[in-house]
């Protein structure tokens, strides 16, 4: 006949199993989120999934404009240039109103 073995005793080697093998003792089997912080951190993936940033030709700009040297940006003067032709042909940006009072924003209600 095999006697029953008592609670205690059995939370006794529970304590002991997770002291030897590392994981946490929860005997009430309460959500502690442990599971979550075992995962791997994926802010490491995250950042190699995005390439890093390299050197524009703004930045060489802005560099050489220290010593006073002129730079030239083709495709901003393309850009550019295309802005003008549009503005020309009436496609571009409207213009912006100059006094607050005639807006219909800055009237107040009577």
């Amino acid at each position: 006949m095999a006697a029953s073995v008592s609670k205690a005793r059995l939370l006794d080697l529970a304590r002991t199993q997770c002291n030897i093998f590392g994981t946490t003792f929860n005997p009430n089997r309460i959500r502690m989120g442990n599971s979550v912080l075992r995962e791997r951190l994926k802010g490491p993936a995250l950042a190699a999934y995005y390439p890093r940033n390299s050197v524009t030709i703004a930045d060489i700009q802005k560099e050489f404009k220290r010593y006073d040297m002129e730079t030239w940006n083709e495709e901003e003067e393309d850009r550019l240039e295309g802005l003008q032709i549009a503005k020309l042909r009436g496609k571009g940006a409207p213009k912006k109103k100059r006094e607050a009072n005639t807006s219909k924003k800055g009237r107040k209600k009577k």
